[in-house]
């Protein structure tokens, strides 16, 4: 993939800089959670204003009806937030880019942060309505897009706006699509792939990919029945997609083909209801029993993932094990997350997603060389495709 034109090389003094993150963070009662994604744009938010920019931040959070304004998806705790972790004033205005929104866009002295409204209260967003784009490219001189997480997605506010502006990529972005495409391109091997996550049918396009690429790819989750059930063996009232069996035959057939080895769970954590205080046992994989579900794969599967990352020196991962969400049913996730960690030799990407929430959970973050903002835009990317927001911005010269 090109190399895209930096904000580092952007003349920014005096400039209003309308700063495109994606603070799509979790907030109770009016208090951010979990500011992992804020905290990944702070670096280009302080850059932009060293240079002497006024900067104008859009983000969405949530999913909003797309009529108005919602106050459990105001952007107002994220301003909060970002005034806590950077030294410079931070300023929320309750609308998008109405009267209010360029009145305070054109009030901004260098060196100071502007928060606007959720991007979408307004369904022009979501619909990248040319004449939404125009009127928050008005608000600014230069855009700077620091939203890997949304990149994937043509929104005004990600392909439109840069139509409009001298467009740049900002820090966040490009570390985002430099690792990931970079582990692709020229992993160090043996590079060991983790998959998880529920449906067979939303990994398919990755795991294709990572066939001709991936020395191992082990899977887990609830889309690993749909491969169990393509090999013959019953799956209980687990989780299936019965309109992929075939497919998962073929891409079994394929990894053997093409040299890449595919991994299916060994045993699992079964239940007779998908509940935090079920009844559960541990079976193996072709005795799932008829009445019970898995929930999570089983300890030997779990000790052999670890061995086969233990031997990796590239490991990318994104998908969770089991129902991480339930301690009944987090030991496959914990137990990946953790030979991760402790394999201090890998190069170790996490696709952001769940797997960035497992990793967190566990404090493990820390121990991973890198961990994705963006769970859906990791994957697209992790396929082959493009993203629409990566192509937006110009190829450096």
């Amino acid at each position: 993939m090109s190399r895209k034109r930096s904000v580092v090389d952007a003349d920014l003094d005096g400039r209003r800089v309308l700063v495109r993150v994606d603070f799509n963070v979790p907030v109770k009662d009016g208090v951010v959670t979990d500011d992992t994604r804020i905290r990944a744009s702070v670096p280009t938010i302080e850059l932009v204003l060293e240079r002497g920019g006024r900067v104008i931040l859009l983000s969405h959070l949530g999913r909003p009806a797309g009529i108005g304004y919602e106050e459990p998806f105001s952007t107002k705790p994220c301003a909060d937030r970002l005034s806590q972790l950077i030294d410079a004033p931070v300023r929320y205005v309750r609308d998008v880019c109405g009267k209010e929104a360029r009145e305070a866009a054109d009030a901004l002295e260098p060196g100071q942060v502007l928060m606007l409204e959720n991007l979408r209260f307004d369904p022009r967003e979501k619909k990248n309505d040319p004449e939404f784009a125009a009127e928050l490219a008005a608000m600014g001189d230069v855009y700077v897009d620091d939203a890997f997480g949304v990149s994937h997605r043509a929104h005004a506010s990600v392909v439109g706006v840069p139509r409009l502006l001298p467009s740049y990529a900002g820090l966040l972005m490009a570390k985002e699509v430099e690792t990931i495409t970079g582990m692709l391109e020229d992993p160090a091997r043996p590079f060991v792939a983790v998959l998880g996550g529920s449906k067979v049918s939303d990994k398919i396009g990755v795991i294709d990919n990572l066939m001709t690429k991936a020395d191992t790819i082990l899977i887990g989750g609830g889309m690993c029945f749909t491969f169990l059930k393509a090999q013959g063996h019953g799956v209980g009232t687990s989780l299936l997609e019965n309109d992929w069996v075939q497919r998962a035959a073929e891409m079994l057939d394929k990894a053997a083909g093409c040299g890449c080895r595919l991994v299916l769970p060994v045993d699992y954590v079964v239940a007779d209801r998908f509940a935090p205080d079920a009844r559960t046992e541990v079976v193996a994989a072709d005795a799932i029993p008829a009445d019970m579900m898995g929930l999570d794969v089983g300890p030997r599967t779990v000790s052999a993932y670890a061995e086969a990352i233990a031997g990796a020196r590239s490991v990318f991962w994104n998908g969770p094990m089991g129902v991480f969400e339930m301690p009944a049913f987090e030991a496959g996730t914990r137990g990946v997350a953790q030979a991760i960690a402790d394999n201090e030799e890998a190069e170790s990407i996490v696709g952001g997603g769940d797997s960035g929430a497992a990793v967190n959970q566990f404090g493990l973050a820390d121990r991973m060389t890198f961990v994705s903002t963006g769970g859906g835009a990791s994957m697209k990317l992790v396929e082959g495709e493009s993203l629409p927001g990566v192509e937006a911005i110009p190829d450096a010269r």
